[in-house]
């Protein structure tokens, strides 16, 4: 009768979680870090290219700095006034040049003869420096007065070579007599205009006014001096003058008054 009471033995159910678990193979190596090393390694390669032109730069540089410190020292500069001497010194120079290395730019220096055939002149004042139409007259074969490859025709100095000239003029006024309007002017006549080009110009009113003793020169004079100077590009047959207006007031004087070219590029 007991066994009859006791119900059927309870099935016990047990589950096994890692029974039925599959193992996760490993991952392999993510393509993105691959392309990042890849890219540092571009980047590095690029920086040692650029110190490796950097290099070839500098290198450069200092060798045709070194050229230029060298021409500074040619003897056409540097002793003009013994050509003899100066062509020895050259062909010594010339020939250490040529035995520098072939990428280096050789630097072209004008002869000895070139540099004296260049045109150049130094006119002075004169003792009579009216002239027609307000141009100034000049000496210009006594004295200190010059013309090389130049000419001198009643004020006017004629250009026979093309090229950049410096041009200048300087004159001495007495300004105590009135009160005037006083134009110093720089002129060029060429055959491209029918009429004369302005090229400088110096504008000044003067007037009698009460000067303190040391302004004054011995004679009671007020002067005034009026310079004029700038390069220009004359052509073969220009003209260059000087004109003056009111020139009664200019002071005679071969130093004191003068009017100079010489070239300085062909």
């Amino acid at each position: 009768m007991a066994d009859a009471d006791v119900g059927p033995c309870p099935q016990v159910f047990v589950v096994d979680t890692y029974s039925n678990c599959d193992s996760v193979p490993g991952e392999k190596k993510p393509m993105r870090a691959r392309a990042g090393i890849q890219f540092l390694l571009l980047l590095l390669g690029l920086v040692m290219l650029g110190l490796v032109v950097q290099g070839v730069f500098i290198y450069t540089l200092y060798k045709k700095t070194e050229v230029l410190s060298h021409e500074r020292s040619h003897p056409y500069f540097l002793n003009l006034s013994n050509p003899k001497s100066s062509e020895q010194q050259d062909g010594t120079i010339m020939g250490q040049v040529g035995s520098k290395e072939l990428n280096e730019i050789p630097i072209q220096q004008p002869h000895l003869e070139e540099v004296q055939q260049r045109p150049f002149a130094h006119l002075m004042g004169s003792n009579n420096p009216g002239g027609d139409n307000n141009v100034v007259q000049w000496t210009h074969d006594s004295g200190d007065a010059i013309t090389h490859n130049m000419s001198y025709d009643k004020g006017r100095l004629l250009v026979e070579r093309e090229g950049y000239y410096y041009l200048y003029s300087k004159v001495q006024l007495n300004a105590v007599l009135e009160c005037s309007l006083i134009q110093h002017k720089v002129m060029k006549d060429t055959s491209a205009y029918g009429h004369s080009i302005l090229l400088m110009r110096s504008k000044s009113l003067r007037c009698r006014t009460p000067k303190p003793e040391s302004a004054k020169t011995s004679n009671g004079e007020y002067l005034w001096n009026s310079f004029l100077a700038g390069i220009f590009h004359l052509q073969r047959g220009d003209q260059i003058f000087v004109t003056l207006e009111n020139m009664q007031k200019i002071r005679p004087g071969s130093t004191d008054n003068f009017m100079g070219a010489f070239m300085i590029l062909p």
